[in-house]
């Protein structure tokens, strides 16, 4: 068996699996052409075409993110191949922080202290009960659940969307358009946990942002295609003049890394992050791609993506 790894760590990688499977050929992709070819297994994040379009007996790729918009559309994918992705693989709980960081930034008025302190004013906020704070989650996956679940034992409402029905307890789950709307229509703050497909690319246009109640939050820690981003900068407003919504924390963008004359990075009601919501913690994705070469192996059933889909 021969597994190529193609990852910035890709080192750290190649170990871990070649102990797990001490008869195979783990190899990173710096490997010369030859020895790269005939590969059973692909365990890469951001491959190169090269590197897919060289193999010919591939048994199944594993993408080592959530994320697998970039795979699809990278030219030489092979269409036959089972694709499998990591699955919150300790994702979950990096996002959760990051993302009730947000829901408190604005909960607890600390967009905008940090705008009364340029100014020295001493001025204490008032802070409403957390029932009254409902927040929306859009995209319900492994990683969606698992934030929707940490704010609701943080004590906030919970909406959830997605596009076909779901059910999990303690979170009002929405789908399809009307449901969309619903959730839109009465949140304070809304999160963007969903993939980059055709159907998600500006889900968040200027008509659903104007959808939102004056006032409301944004955070997006998934895919920069979800909000159009000069639809967002007019709902924000210009300056210090205050627009429909209150504030934005990005971490993610059309465009990576965002240019340094992008007006996001000087929007005084925005945070720029550098894609750092949700980093894979290196020993549990390993523990998940190991468990997929063996499931594959063993010829045992794996739950793959559907490439027209986009997850």
């Amino acid at each position: 068996m021969k597994i190529i790894v193609h990852i910035d760590e890709a080192e750290q990688w190649q170990e871990a699996l070649a102990e797990a499977f001490p008869d195979a050929q783990v190899l990173t992709s710096d490997a010369p052409a030859d020895d790269r070819q005939n590969a059973d297994y692909l365990a890469v994040w951001k491959a190169p075409a090269h590197l897919l379009e060289e193999q010919t007996r591939l048994k199944g790729i594993i993408n080592l993110g959530a994320g697998v918009d970039h795979l699809l559309k990278t030219p030489g994918l092979p269409r036959q191949v089972p694709i499998v992705k990591l699955r919150d693989a300790g994702m979950g709980e990096l996002m959760a922080d990051y993302v009730l960081y947000g829901v408190l930034h604005f909960y607890r008025s600390m967009d905008r202290y940090a705008a009364q302190q340029q100014s020295a004013t001493w001025q204490p906020q008032g802070v409403v009960e957390k029932s009254r704070w409902p927040v929306g989650i859009l995209g319900l996956g492994a990683i969606g659940r698992f934030v929707a679940n940490e704010l609701n034992q943080a004590g906030f409402p919970v909406l959830g969307w997605s596009r076909s029905p779901k059910q999990i307890e303690g979170i009002h789950c929405l789908h399809g358009e009307a449901g969309l709307n619903e959730l839109l229509g009465q949140v304070q703050t809304v999160i963007t946990i969903l993939p980059d497909t055709a159907a998600t690319r500006h889900i968040l246009d200027a008509e659903r942002l104007a959808q939102l109640p004056e006032g409301a939050s944004i955070i997006n820690p998934g895919r920069g295609s979800l909000i159009d981003q000069t639809a967002l900068l007019e709902a924000l407003g210009p300056g210090n003049d205050p627009g429909h919504l209150r504030g934005a924390l990005l971490d993610v963008f059309e465009e990576e890394p965002l240019s340094a004359d992008h007006p996001l990075w000087q929007h005084p009601r925005v945070i720029v992050t550098p894609h750092m919501a949700a980093p894979t913690p290196l020993s549990d994705a390993i523990d998940q791609v190991i468990a997929y070469v063996k499931a594959f192996e063993a010829g045992e059933p794996v739950t793959t993506i559907d490439p027209e889909a986009g997850y």
